[in-house]
């Protein structure tokens, strides 16, 4: 699972280094501006991921096997649905995303390019969702790790050349990624084709409402802890176009380490979806246990190569002498963020395994709410107050989501009485 996330995140990598050495600050800005809007478009169906998990795991451990595969079919049935809905509403998003950001009409028309070619991989980037979800709660980690290898490799190699050789710019990012996607889509439906069969209970009305009801609540959580992203990044036009693209370059650090931690939320969110289905109060604990233990190691491990090594590091990705100096500057806040971030990482993958979407709903609005009011009152410190606000917000969540964790523990030993 972790080498899977590994290969998650080389693709925001490539696409920093290669806009960095090939493109202009306009162009990484552009880059940062429209990946974020997709971010936030994406992620808000990121529900069709994560419910999947939580009901496939569940359904494992009651010993359910036809109801873990219904759940892959209704969960593709819905993403292919929502896709082409992204398709149909495309040019009213757009337009409302480049004003949210606001920013220099340079690096709106770079944006603009990127997601005009990003677009036609909708339909392919939410299933992959579901392929991904169901993957994970079969315990299927080395299909996931083809999977993601394949498509996060082959996006950065056509991401790569498309700006590289074509010389498309923030257009051939857009473009190599939607490409990958399809792609993926079709290797991805290979490796899970033993669920693809005739199930039994396809439109069953009880299990039709639960997999809403979860949805439902993990949307509201997805789209507030993406709005909070997305406060961050427009933050920095706040102050200039350079801090804008530093910002981005620390961003990629901080998105590896999440990634690669988020391995071992994953697999807490399997464990305790297993352990809730099996009605287990001892295999929960030890779930959370174990997975946070290696977890808060791995985050220490990145905390101290980001402080140490991080500055050749951007030296390596960014020509741009503003945009180098501006992520050199806020490295040590970047370098924060691995352990700070740990607790809440692996809460999400703890209430996302349980399907406890109330928690993980109020939760996040919560800390949203916190992180946004904090950043306003740090306003006159300019990048340093985003940065303390950014670092705060992880702390919110973590906490607002462990007042939920006595209730969980509470209700599963119940169940297991």
């Amino acid at each position: 699972m972790v080498l899977a996330q590994s290969a998650a995140a080389l693709p925001g990598l490539v696409d920093t280094a290669v806009m960095g050495r090939f493109g202009t600050a306009v162009d990484l800005a552009a880059v940062a501006v429209a990946a974020v809007a997709f971010s936030f478009l994406y992620w808000g169906f990121g529900f069709l991921r994560m419910s999947t998990t939580g009901l496939t795991a569940q359904a494992l451990g009651a010993g359910q096997a036809d109801a873990a595969r219904a759940t892959l079919l209704r969960g593709l049935t819905l993403a292919g649905m929502l896709g082409v809905a992204l398709w149909v509403a495309f040019p009213v998003l757009r337009s409302v995303a480049l004003w949210a950001f606001g920013a220099e009409p340079a690096v709106e028309t770079g944006s603009a390019s990127y997601m005009d070619a990003r677009i036609f991989g909708a339909p392919a980037a939410l299933m992959g969702f579901v392929l991904n979800g169901w993957m994970l709660g079969m315990g299927r980690t080395r299909a996931l790790l083809a999977y993601q290898v394949f498509l996060n490799g082959s996006n950065a190699a056509l991401d790569t050349g498309l700006v590289v050789l074509a010389g498309m710019g923030p257009a051939g990012i857009g473009a190599g990624t939607a490409i990958a996607e399809w792609l993926a889509l079709g290797v991805g439906l290979l490796l899970v084709r033993e669920g693809l069969r005739g199930t039994p209970g396809l439109l069953d009305r009880a299990a039709l409402s639960a997999m809403f009801s979860a949805n439902r609540d993990v949307m509201i959580r997805t789209l507030a802890l993406l709005f909070a992203f997305a406060w961050f990044v427009n933050a920095g036009t706040r102050v200039d176009t350079a801090t804008v693209a530093g910002n981005q370059v620390l961003l990629q650090f901080i998105a590896v380490s999440a990634f690669v931690l988020d391995g071992f939320a994953f697999i807490a969110e399997r464990e305790v979806g297993e352990a809730v289905g099996a009605s287990d109060p001892e295999r929960l604990v030890r779930a959370i246990r174990v997975t946070t233990e290696l977890a808060v190691a791995f985050g220490a491990v990145f905390a101290a190569v980001y402080w140490f090594a991080g500055g050749p590091v951007i030296d390596a990705f960014v020509a741009d002498p503003a945009a180098r100096a501006s992520a050199r500057a806020f490295l040590p806040f970047c370098a924060a963020v691995p352990l700070l971030g740990v607790a809440a990482w692996q809460l999400d993958g703890v209430f996302l395994g349980a399907t406890s979407g109330r928690a993980l709903r109020i939760a996040a609005v919560v800390s949203t709410g916190l992180y946004i009011a904090l950043d306003q009152l740090l306003l006159p410190w300019g990048n340093t107050g985003i940065w303390w606000a950014f670092l705060a917000s992880y702390a919110f969540r973590a906490g607002a989501l462990g007042m939920f964790l006595p209730g969980l523990l509470r209700t599963t030993e119940a169940r297991g009485s």
